[in-house]
């Protein structure tokens, strides 16, 4: 990353979030292998230093501004891809006991070289996200869910929501065009109600929303449907 410290940290203090050069160290050594891998698979089409910087690793973390994230809290990251939010978050928070799930095994293999290159204790699952849940060792486990996915709201809830126990949160990261009321029916149906719609932009301009869904009771035994329901017919 040809960023500099000063640089760096300049990005983020603009959105008063503070980074050391420790933490700054465990970024740059991300990136570089987020370039590195990159170039033998697909993890991401933002392959510039300050586009990286910006919108992968503050973007990660900026909804953090708006969580309450108690201390140890677990984490899931369900479908994180190159490991956005869940690595940046915890690059941030160390005390987080993140969870990284990904149905590429590629990918996985990717996390789990940064995980242990940045010395960040995570637990990397090659699983798809409706097959996870299902798993005893991970159904109502979690604190917290998140999501930076493609996925329209009804669907990702469903992927996302089982995971979290009773009183836990499934934060999505979207986009502004997002209408999250459109997933206000498959919320209750899993257990769920929006408890927060935030929200805010990067430094250039683009738009993103936070929307917070807290479990309030436990998601009935029958979902997470099987993937062909769900793209089939969403909640």
């Amino acid at each position: 990353m040809t960023i500099d410290y000063t640089e760096f940290a300049e990005i983020f203090e603009r959105e008063k979030l503070t980074v050391s050069i420790e933490q700054y160290e465990k970024f740059k050594l991300y990136a570089e292998l987020l370039a590195e891998w990159n170039k033998k698979m697909n993890l991401t089409a933002i392959t510039d230093s300050y586009g990286i910087a910006v919108k992968h690793f503050l973007d990660s973390v900026l909804p953090m501004k708006f969580l309450d994230i108690p201390n140890g809290a677990s984490l899931i990251d369900v479908g994180t891809g190159a490991g956005f939010p869940g690595v940046p978050m915890k690059i941030m928070r160390t005390d987080i006991k993140l969870t990284l799930l990904d149905s590429l095994n590629k990918r996985v293999n990717f996390l789990s070289e940064v995980c242990k290159a940045a010395d960040l204790a995570a637990e990397c699952i090659h699983a798809r996200a409706e097959e996870g849940s299902r798993k005893p060792e991970y159904r109502e486990k979690f604190d917290i869910s998140t999501a930076r996915a493609v996925a329209a709201m009804p669907v990702l809830t469903e992927y996302c929501l089982p995971y979290v126990k009773v009183g836990g949160i499934f934060a999505a990261l979207k986009g502004t065009k997002e209408n999250y009321r459109e997933c206000e029916n498959a919320v209750k149906i899993l257990g769920g109600e929006i408890s927060d719609v935030t929200e805010y932009a990067l430094p250039d301009g683009d738009g993103r929303t936070l929307i917070c869904v807290r479990k309030i009771r436990e998601t009935p035994n029958k979902y997470p449907r099987n993937s062909g329901q769900i793209s089939k017919k969403a909640l």
